[in-house]
């Protein structure tokens, strides 16, 4: 991973965060981010973490650095206290979201490979924050039902993040837009796809990328015409979409 200083001789070459998941035009300016904001201000667990999830062979997977010092600066200024994540990876999102919270604060995290979640938990331990978290093992879609079921969980989230199967994302808007309270926040991520949401047709994409774009597409299209929301949409890492509940 790149760290301060060696952006002077990468200035040609793509930016070295994990995934490449920045929109920016220039590489050297999202790697001048990097080393001027993001990594000197990385608390030190984080730091180790996404390191460890650099090596493990899906690590485009990850929450890059600069959307989970994002999420941590939310986190605080929003004062959440009871907090969800839909699709886990290793935790990097999750570390920056448990970090962010306070001592009693608790984030319910959903993840169907429990195995990628305790290849970071050993970090998430050290740092003294994995009382904060809930893991649960599964589809978050039954859990999910389930809250519904009970109307004291009605509006009781204050932040929920969702970086999943984009194939479900709308499944999950549906059921978490009861859960969120009014003046809460949901983040969807990965909503500008890898820039692929303007790409013509017929232009050359990963077949992930491809097949999951029209899902996406239909996401964007559906939060901008949801009265209950606000929504801004940031060009932070691969693209996130915040909504405040509104009603």
């Amino acid at each position: 991973m790149a760290q301060n200083g060696e952006g002077k001789d990468s200035q040609n070459l793509r930016h070295q965060e994990v995934g490449h998941k920045s929109l920016l035009q220039s590489d050297a300016l999202y790697q001048y981010i990097l080393e001027t904001s993001v990594y000197p201000r990385e608390p030190e667990p984080m730091k180790e973490l996404r390191e460890l999830t650099a090596k493990h062979p899906w690590n485009i997977m990850t929450t890059s650095a600069d959307e989970g010092q994002f999420l941590n600066m939310i986190i605080k200024l929003i004062n959440a206290k009871k907090t969800m994540e839909i699709g886990v990876y290793t935790g990097y999102s999750l570390l920056a979201t448990a970090l962010a919270l306070p001592e009693d604060g608790k984030i319910l995290a959903m993840d169907i490979n429990r195995e990628n979640y305790e290849l970071g938990l050993p970090v998430i331990e050290r740092a003294g924050v994995s009382h904060k978290i809930d893991f649960r093992e599964g589809p978050a879609l039954p859990v999910l039902d389930e809250l519904i079921e009970d109307d004291k969980n009605h509006g009781s989230f204050d932040f929920i993040f969702v970086d999943a199967d984009k194939d479900n994302y709308l499944n999950y808007h549906k059921r978490i837009i009861e859960l969120v309270k009014v003046g809460g926040m949901i983040g969807y991520d990965n909503t500008l796809w890898n820039g692929s949401v303007v790409a013509p047709p017929d232009a050359p994409m990963r077949k992930y990328v491809r097949y999951y774009r029209d899902f996406v597409l239909e996401l964007n299209k559906a939060l901008a015409a949801d009265p209950r929301i606000e929504i801004c949409m940031l060009p932070v890492g691969d693209g996130i979409t915040l909504c405040r509940r509104v009603s």
